[in-house]
């Protein structure tokens, strides 16, 4: 009985499809673009021309080549980046002059500083959560107790005071410190925290108004390096909310006072990256997104990204001389 009655919709007829030539049509992936192998005895740079020029590879070299070729590049550090061990990479990156400034979390510049004090940082927080042990780090609150309260007082930058007084202390493993290695050799580096978000801030000497009064000044002396950093690169590493946020800010309030100084002035024209384990909304919303003329987002582990990642601009610099 329900033969007799209409299909309400009846199949789409396949001879209207029209097949077409493979060879005809647009493609995205070409054979040209494929890894090839590379044998252990062959150079970095066959290495790196080797992998597949797609996706991750691409915004890889796309970072790597606007770093090498920018005049000032500022690097946005989370406290993963340091306390894997990458300082001493940031820091010969750093001599090679392919950083102008570091910008810090509160995790980097306390992993940083206990790696320059003792070559060991990160505690096992569940094992001393519940045992009263978790954060009690005598010298490391002490430290930054004391650099805040000089930030605070005299008016130099909370980064700029943490790596004078590291030096101060001769570390035995200063040539590890980003901290030490900016306070050394001038360059400019801030520190950002959120009051109650790291470990220092539990110590009996912190000082809540010092810290606040510290890392705003940062936040302004960060500013004053985005309004330089026209045609420039901001590199944001393992940081998911805070940097994101403050880099963010700095940007609106160059742009805030430019509006009213200079109507007519272009927006700065500014080049970022984001390297993260994971793709996080902020970074790629307000680093990528929203204040760039161009993004690159990379993901993958710090451990084996960074790495990479200072080879690829070695590469592209050198490509760059020749």
């Amino acid at each position: 009985m329900t033969a007799d009655r209409p299909d309400p919709q009846p199949p789409f007829e396949r001879e209207r499809f029209r097949p077409a030539p493979l060879g005809g049509r647009g493609h995205l992936v070409e054979t040209e673009r494929f890894a090839r192998p590379v044998e252990l005895t062959q150079p970095t740079s066959v290495f790196l021309d080797a992998l597949p020029d797609f996706l991750g590879v691409r915004n890889l070299r796309g970072l790597a080549a606007a770093i090498a070729g920018s005049k000032r590049t500022l690097w946005g550090l989370g406290g993963h980046v340091i306390k894997v061990g990458l300082g001493p990479l940031l820091n010969d990156l750093a001599s090679r002059g392919f950083v102008h400034g570091f910008v810090l979390n509160g995790a980097a510049a306390i992993h940083d500083v206990e790696v320059a004090l003792q070559g060991s940082t990160s505690e096992d927080v569940g094992g001393g959560l519940f045992e009263g042990t978790y954060g009690t780090a005598d010298e490391t609150g002490v430290l930054f107790a004391q650099a805040a309260a000089e930030a605070a007082q005299t008016g130099l930058g909370f980064g700029t005071a943490l790596g004078r007084e590291l030096l101060q202390l001769d570390p035995p493993n200063e040539e590890l410190s980003v901290l030490c290695h900016a306070a050394r050799h001038e360059l400019p580096v801030t520190v950002h925290v959120a009051i109650g978000t790291d470990t220092v801030h539990m110590h009996p000497a912190c000082d809540g108004a010092a810290v606040g009064a510290a890392t705003h000044g940062d936040f302004l002396r960060l500013a004053g390096l985005v309004e330089g950093l026209d045609e420039g690169v901001y590199v944001n590493v393992g940081s998911a909310v805070l940097l994101p946020e403050v880099f963010l800010k700095a940007v609106a309030m160059v742009h805030n006072a430019r509006a009213h100084e200079e109507p007519d002035a272009a927006k700065l024209r500014i080049t970022t990256g984001n390297l993260d384990m994971l793709r996080h909304y902020r970074p790629r919303v307000n680093v990528l997104e929203r204040p760039a003329q161009q993004g690159y987002d990379i993901a993958g582990q710090h451990e084996y990204v960074l790495p990479l990642l200072r080879l690829a601009i070695l590469e592209a610099a050198a490509r760059e001389d020749a």
